[in-house]
């Protein structure tokens, strides 16, 4: 009976003091892709934990391999099994939010990009570039498998100059490369998996700043930092769509003052991240597969 109470504490503390731990912390914004998958880590190691816990705890209640199948009568039998229904209620609850944030995230850009590849005029010199005839200052790109976009707005081309707007340019293309998009669907199903009353927005908000700062290393390495950051001051306060990713929709202040900084060279600290994240992997896998395999011996022998 141990497992399923340490499982169960594990899940606690992903889903609570690490969180607000790592928000209050300054180090992930110095390595954003080790702190990208360390906070995956995080939210994949607390759900396999609570799997975790509800298959081990209704496996040891349920009595060990050699005893009489289940018995309806019987009041620990039907524990083991509300406790695994109630696992299996969690995991219906969490590819319902994954498939809601998929279709309706990807019905809602589709819908913006057809609205822009008809207001918009298309740009010969970039694939994908559109410009929009708005004097609200805009730059945001639209991901997609086939068919992203970029869109920039003429009051942005107004504030901009030629070194900030490549800058920009750069930035939301890093967006689309790398896919960031995919990255904070998988945070939002998280969130909205969980109810109201006990979720929280950290992890979330975390996953949107880190993005950004990645982004945002890819345009330094190609243009330089002050070109970007004159663009983000130039930028602060546009509004951007839901379905899109604005190259200055949030964390500006922050985001200037580290791209003020030298290039930051964290190797050890990424080293720590990534090993801490593969570690934290370890203990939930194991203890969900091993009741499983146990199980599938025996039924097999």
């Amino acid at each position: 009976m141990t497992a399923p109470f340490v499982l169960a504490a594990l899940a606690l503390v992903l889903t609570g003091p690490v969180p607000a731990f790592m928000a209050r912390a300054g180090w992930p914004y110095r390595i954003p892709r080790a702190a990208v998958v360390l906070w995956q880590a995080i939210a994949l190691a607390a759900v396999l934990a609570a799997f975790g816990a509800g298959i081990a705890l209704s496996y040891s209640t349920a009595g060990e391999p050699g005893e009489p199948r289940f018995d309806p009568s019987s009041p620990r039998d039907l524990a083991a099994a509300l406790v695994l229904a109630l696992t299996a209620l969690v995991g219906i609850r969490l590819l319902w939010a994954v498939g809601r944030v998929a279709v309706g995230t990807r019905a809602r850009r589709k819908r913006h990009r057809d609205l822009v590849d008809v207001l918009a005029t298309p740009d010969g010199l970039i694939p994908g570039l559109r410009v929009l005839a708005e004097e609200t200052p805009l730059a945001y790109c639209l991901p997609a498998l086939r068919g992203a976009r970029v869109v920039v707005s003429v009051g942005a081309l107004d504030r901009l100059d030629d070194g900030e707007l490549r800058a920009v340019l750069a930035h939301e293309q890093a967006h689309l490369r790398a896919r960031h998009d995919l990255v904070l669907e998988a945070f939002t199903a998280l969130h909205m998996a969980f109810p109201r009353f006990v979720r929280s927005d950290v992890a979330l908000d975390q996953a949107r700043t880190l993005v950004e700062l990645l982004a945002d290393d890819d345009a330094r390495r190609r243009n330089g930092p002050l070109p970007l950051a004159r663009a983000l001051v130039a930028l602060a306060g546009s509004p951007a769509p839901e379905a899109g990713l604005a190259a200055a929709k949030s964390s500006t202040v922050l985001r200037v003052q580290r791209l003020a900084d030298p290039a930051p060279n964290a190797t050890l600290l990424s080293v720590a991240a990534y090993t801490t994240a593969a570690l934290l992997l370890v203990v939930p896998t194991f203890t969900v597969a091993a009741p499983i395999v146990k199980a599938v011996v025996h039924a097999v022998s």
